[in-house]
């Protein structure tokens, strides 16, 4: 198989965030979430160590979402039908995002509360 162009390649991994921005509810909040914080971002004038701490567990959160998702798809690709040991498998991946969006709500509120409070 031969590699993809430069080019192509960003077009294919473009397609695949619009594609999870289309299909997926979650990914669809996390997005919201991500927005409302740039507008946070300039609302509040956020120093540039603030803001990056916002936008990387902003970040976090929708690319754990994406992994999640490719786990899901992989393992519904391998097994169609209900099996236990691939739902472990989806909860151990639905943990991992939980875990960010968790970590990213405390940076959230640490940076925050010196701007509204």
């Amino acid at each position: 198989m031969q590699k993809p162009t430069l080019h192509k390649s960003f077009l294919n991994a473009f397609r695949g965030v619009f594609m999870m921005i289309k299909t997926e509810r979650n990914f669809q909040i996390e997005l919201v979430a991500f927005f409302i914080n740039l507008f946070l971002i300039f609302y509040l004038r956020l120093t540039s160590t603030d803001a990056a701490l916002i936008l990387i567990a902003s970040v976090a959160v929708l690319s754990a979402e994406i992994f999640n998702t490719a786990i899901e798809k992989i393992c519904d690709i391998i097994q169609p039908d209900f099996d236990k040991r691939i739902g472990f498998i989806k909860d151990i991946a639905a943990g991992a995002v939980i875990l960010v969006a968790i970590a990213s709500a405390i940076i959230g509120v640490l940076v925050y509360w010196k701007y509204i409070v």
